[in-house]
């Protein structure tokens, strides 16, 4: 048995985006005035060749283009345009034109999580891509398992809890010796098959890990409905990290997220979008 010290949450993966590709579509459509206010003085301000926020830069294209709002006049609809990143997409925010927000796509490894956070996690599914651990192909040999602090400070639950999880250990590893799973010529369908069943006798809070990939929209809505004061301990926990980490990958999107001091929680005045 291994004691999880804290569920986990990793971004692994964040948008890239082509330069000379949009330079080269606004080069046509006449756009160059967005590019080289967000791109080139932005860049050249800060020394690097690109801007420092794709993801905005991206979902800033997109509202853009749906208006061809790149300057003003482009559209004769259009006499007025704001100039500065920051307050365009607070206006997207504010506005709810989330769709745009769907083109920025990040993604994050949840490790030593338990079946109570993936079971609730794949409800979430616009918008939301997922690869978990199989338990249909990897056995326990040992289970991992999370408890909170409050729980760890009570002496007569963890002993009981703990004796409940050796249990099921001892369990696992006798079927494994009991079926064979190990013996010479035992091909891989039997122990797919002998695996799978044997996963009935884990606990829902096993550790295990998954990947989740999402675009803004959908993982301000995950934040929104997950690190809640009223979500289960464990979602919080990681719901929280996950915004902590998108305000500070991506603060021209995220940043209207304020935690309380008192909850813990992130909160933001817009609704979803």
């Amino acid at each position: 048995m291994r004691l999880i010290e804290k569920p986990r949450v990793t971004l692994i993966a964040r948008p890239q985006l082509d330069a000379p590709g949009i330079h080269s579509y606004l080069e046509r459509v006449g756009g160059l005035e967005w590019y080289n206010r967000v791109f080139v003085r932005e860049a050249r301000a800060k020394g690097e060749d690109l801007s420092v926020d794709p993801a905005a830069a991206l979902v800033e294209f997109c509202g853009r283009l749906c208006y061809r709002s790149w300057d003003a006049g482009l559209n004769p609809n259009v006499t007025k345009v704001r100039e500065d990143s920051a307050a365009y997409l607070r206006n997207i925010l504010g506005s709810g034109h989330g769709s745009v927000m769907e083109h920025a796509q990040f993604s994050f490894i949840f490790e030593d999580v338990s079946r109570v956070f993936t079971h609730e996690q794949v409800r979430h599914r616009a918008g939301v891509a997922l690869s978990q651990e199989s338990m249909r192909y990897v056995r326990l040999d040992n289970i991992p398992f999370w408890f909170p602090e409050w729980c760890r400070d009570d002496e007569e639950f963890m002993r009981r809890s703990l004796d409940l999880l050796e249990q099921m250990e001892d369990h696992q590893r006798w079927m494994a010796e009991h079926f064979g799973l190990d013996d010479e010529g035992t091909d891989f369908t039997e122990k797919k098959a002998k695996t799978s069943f044997m996963r009935r006798f884990a606990p829902i809070g096993v550790g295990t890990g998954i990947v989740v990939s999402a675009n803004i929209r959908a993982i301000r809505h995950m934040i929104e409905m997950r690190n809640s004061e009223h979500a289960e301990e464990e979602i919080q926990l990681l719901y929280r990290e996950v915004a902590a980490l998108m305000i500070e990958e991506c603060p021209m999107l995220f940043g209207d997220y304020v935690q309380d001091s008192e909850t813990g929680e992130y909160r933001t005045e817009f609704g979803k979008v």
